[in-house]
Formats: C-alpha cells, sequence, structure tokens
C-alpha cells in the first residue's frame, strides 16, 4: 500500500465511515465514524510519500515504532495514542490493514469483550472464522475487528484464537502467532492443516 487512494479505500470498507476534508486543503483527507464523527484515519502527502495518522494502543505503540522504520510518533497528533505510518513500500500491506483496524477498533470502541467470550465457544478439534466469530458477537459486519482483537489476545491460554481462521480455512500469517505456531497449536488440538488450511467441512465449528 503506497497511495492515498488505498488507504482510503480501505478505511472506508468498515462500516459506518464517511470521507472528509475539514480544513479547506485537499492535502488532508480523513476518514470517520458516523454518529460520533470521531476521525480514525488521517491521509496526507508529506516529504514526497502519503502519510496515515492512526489511533494506537499504548501497549503496540513502540512496538510497531521499533519494528518499523516508518512507523514515527504522529505528526501534529498526540504521540502517545496516535502514530504515523509512512507509505514508502516497507511495511506490508496487511500489517498497514491492521494497524487502520486497530486505529477503527478504538475509535468506535467495538465489542472486544464479546468477541474474546465468543471464541472461548468454539471446542477443542474445531476451528470458526473471522464472520462466524463476528456473527456469535452481534454484528457479522465487523469481522475485521475480530482479527484486531484477537492479534490483542490477553489470555491465550483462555482464549484460544489460533482456532479462527478465514472464510477459506486458510491460517493467520506467521505475525500474528509466530512461525509456524498457530499450526502446531491446531495439530495438537487435532485438526490437520494442510498447506496452511484447515478442512472447514470436516472441522468447521457450526453455530
Amino acid at each position: 500500500m503506497k497511495t492515498r487512494e488505498e488507504a482510503l479505500k480501505y478505511g472506508l470498507s468498515f462500516p459506518d465511515t464517511y470521507q472528509e476534508a475539514p480544513f479547506h486543503d485537499n492535502n488532508w483527507q480523513l476518514v470517520r465514524v458516523k454518529g460520533s464523527k470521531k476521525a480514525f484515519l488521517w491521509t496526507y502527502e508529506k516529504d514526497g510519500n502519503i502519510n496515515l495518522n492512526l489511533k494506537v494502543d499504548p501497549e503496540w505503540r513502540d512496538l510497531w515504532r521499533r519494528t518499523y522504520e516508518a512507523v514515527v510518533p504522529a505528526y501534529h497528533q498526540n504521540k502517545e495514542h496516535w502514530n504515523t505510518v509512512i507509505l514508502d513500500g516497507s511495511i506490508p500491506d496487511d500489517v498497514i490493514k491492521r494497524m487502520i483496524a486497530e486505529s477503527y477498533d478504538l475509535i468506535t470502541a467495538s465489542p472486544t469483550k464479546r468477541i474474546y467470550e465468543a471464541v472461548k465457544k468454539i471446542p477443542k478439534g474445531h476451528v470458526a472464522t473471522y464472520a462466524q466469530i463476528a456473527e456469535m458477537a452481534g454484528d457479522r459486519k465487523m469481522a475485521r475487528a475480530v482479527g484486531n482483537a484477537l492479534h490483542k489476545n490477553p489470555d491465550p491460554d483462555n482464549i484460544p484464537c489460533f482456532r479462527v481462521v478465514n472464510s477459506k480455512g486458510e491460517l493467520s500469517g506467521n505475525f500474528a502467532f509466530g512461525e509456524g505456531v498457530q499450526e502446531k497449536l491446531l495439530k495438537e488440538d487435532g485438526i490437520e492443516v494442510i498447506n496452511g488450511r484447515v478442512d472447514l467441512t470436516k472441522y468447521g465449528f457450526t453455530l
């Protein structure tokens, strides 16, 4: 992801969002949440790159900054709660999307607790999809929020987020669990993993 258009399109894919240029300056294009009108995605060009300002959980703020040189304390915003992400091509798309999703989650106060309770209901030897967990948590449209919540799992021993896969049965990237960890945990659960995928017809959890 290197363009403003890509970032805005992804931001607008979340429920109840809209785009705005509030400063009468087209260099600043924001995506806000309807109702509260709070912005979770700020886009602007600076020093030849498109930059994103994203709200961040303080527990993740410094990790992102240490991991990627293109993530820095927020430009013109509270540096404790916001990061600037420079779209210079050095950060994988899935990581940028995860950071945007986290910003949306923080602004909207998505029902993370309900998501965790839903994950706890997946029995051993089965998996569920992000959409299934979202539906169990009360809103099938918040599948991305499910992914974001699971990546921040505060209690892996009791919240088995490794049992959540995508709609094709594919496992999460290594960034979420560490290399090979999700596959190892699933196999210990008695679930067969072939080429990074679980057979949902065999192991899928039925609501």
